[in-house]
C-alpha cells in the first residue's frame, strides 16, 4: 500500500489561525514577540493586552462550552518565568516548555484536566532563557545524554508557523553533544523543519492510531494520510523517526484496525526510516475528573468511559486512573508488539504503559 494508494483527504488541513490574540506587555520586548505581533496584524486578528499569560478571564461566549471552544482558538503570547523543568518519564528526562495548550480537539487528551480552566494556547517568547536552562540541565547530567520532550503540554509543530521555537531548539540541540530533543505531533506542517542542521539529535515522532480512533476522537488534526506523508519527508530529511500509538483503544474490530495501521505504515515509509525507528505504546486511561470534563466538553463523544469495565491504577502522586484490566491490556500489548516486529524487525519499542 504505497503512499500514492492511500486515500488523500478531501481537503488539506490548514495551519492554525487563532480568532483572538493576547500579549503580555513585556513579551513585546522580545524579537519573537514583535514577530508574532506583526503576523497577527497581517492576519487581521483582534489583538488584546493581558497582565499575565496565566490569567485570561474575559473570553467571549454565552455558555461554558462556547467559551471553551473560543479558548481553543485563542493565542496568548507571554514570557515563561518558571525555568525549572518538570520530569517527563518515560519518554525523556525533562519537559522543555516552549508552549502550553493545543488547537486540536482530541476527546481523550490529558490536557483536558491538566490545563483545567486554561485551555487557551500559550507560546513563550524567551526561548533564549529556556535554552540556557536546558544547557544547565545537560551540564549537570554530563557525561550522560539528557533528553528533552517538547510536546508534553502542546503540539509544537501546529504552532511552528507562528512561533519558530522548534527551529531554534532543533538547531540548539544539534550543537549539543549530550543534548537530545524529542517531540510528537498530529500535524503535517513540517516544511520549516526539513532543512535544519539537526545532527540527528532530534527524534521527530508522529502520533498515529487505528482509523476508528482518528475518525471518532481526533477532530481538528491532520489526517492519517497527511501525517504519514509528512513522516516520509522527515525520514528523508535524516531525522530519527518514531511513532506513538496512543491512546490504544479497545473497540470492535481493534485487531483489524491496528493491523491495518501497521501495514499502512510499512508500505508508506521510505526504507531509510526503518533503520532507526521507535514506537511508544500507551493504552487509553482516564481519571474521574477527566471523565467529567470530557463529557461536558464533548457531550456526544463515543469514548468509552465506564469505570466498571476498567482497572483502577494508583499514580505516583496518590491519584489514580482507570486503565484496561490486565487481560485486555496484555492482549493489546502482545498483538500490537507482534505486528510492529513483523513489519519493522529493526524497530525499538520504548515502552508500553
Amino acid at each position: 500500500m504505497p503512499i500514492e494508494t492511500l486515500d488523500p483527504p478531501l481537503r488539506q488541513t490548514a495551519v492554525f489561525v487563532p480568532e483572538l490574540v493576547y500579549f503580555e506587555p513585556d513579551a513585546l520586548n522580545y524579537p519573537k514577540g514583535q514577530k508574532i505581533l506583526e503576523w497577527a496584524k497581517q492576519q487581521g486578528l483582534p489583538i488584546h493586552m493581558t497582565t499575565s499569560h496565566n490569567r485570561i478571564t474575559n473570553l467571549p461566549g454565552e455558555s461554558d462550552l462556547e467559551k471553551y471552544r473560543i479558548a481553543k482558538r485563542t493565542l496568548v503570547v507571554g514570557i515563561r518565568k518558571t525555568l525549572k523543568f518538570d520530569t517527563s518519564k518515560p519518554s525523556a528526562e525533562y519537559a522543555i516548555p516552549i508552549a502550553t495548550g493545543c488547537m486540536a480537539h482530541c476527546h481523550y487528551c490529558y490536557l483536558q484536566t491538566t490545563l483545567g480552566a486554561k485551555p487557551y494556547i500559550r507560546v513563550y517568547v524567551n526561548t533564549d532563557d529556556i535554552m540556557k536552562a536546558a544547557k544547565q540541565y545537560i551540564e549537570e547530567r554530563a557525561p550522560e545524554i539528557t533528553r528533552f520532550e517538547a510536546a508534553c503540554t502542546s503540539d509544537p509543530v501546529g504552532l511552528e508557523h507562528i512561533s519558530g521555537s522548534l527551529q531554534e531548539l532543533i538547531e540548539f540541540m544539534g550543537k549539543e553533544p549530550l543534548g537530545r530533543l524529542r517531540f510528537v505531533t498530529k500535524f503535517h506542517h513540517v516544511e520549516p523543519l526539513l532543512h535544519l542542521q539537526h545532527n540527528k539529535h532530534t527524534r521527530f515522532r508522529f502520533s498515529v492510531n487505528a482509523d476508528y480512533v482518528i475518525k471518532n476522537f481526533e477532530p481538528a488534526t491532520s489526517s492519517f494520510y497527511e501525517r504519514i506523508t509528512a513522516a516520509g519527508k522527515v525520514a528523508q530529511a535524516g531525522y530519527p523517526l518514531g511513532f506513538i500509538i496512543a491512546p490504544i483503544i479497545w473497540h470492535e474490530g481493534w485487531e483489524d484496525g491496528y493491523q491495518e495501521l501497521l501495514v499502512k505504515l510499512k508500505e508508506a515509509l521510505p526504507e531509510e526510516a526503518a533503520s532507526d525507528l521507535t514506537f511508544e505504546l500507551i493504552q487509553h486511561r482516564f481519571t474521574k475528573t477527566a471523565k467529567t470534563v470530557i463529557q461536558q466538553r464533548y457531550p456526544k463523544t463515543k469514548l468509552e468511559l465506564d469505570e466498571t469495565k476498567r482497572k483502577y491504577k494508583w499514580g505516583r502522586w496518590g491519584q489514580g486512573k482507570y486503565v484496561y484490566p490486565d487481560e485486555q491490556a496484555t492482549a493489546l500489548r502482545e498483538f500490537i508488539t507482534e505486528q510492529i516486529f513483523d513489519k519493522f524487525p529493526q524497530a525499538n519499542i520504548d515502552y508500553f504503559t
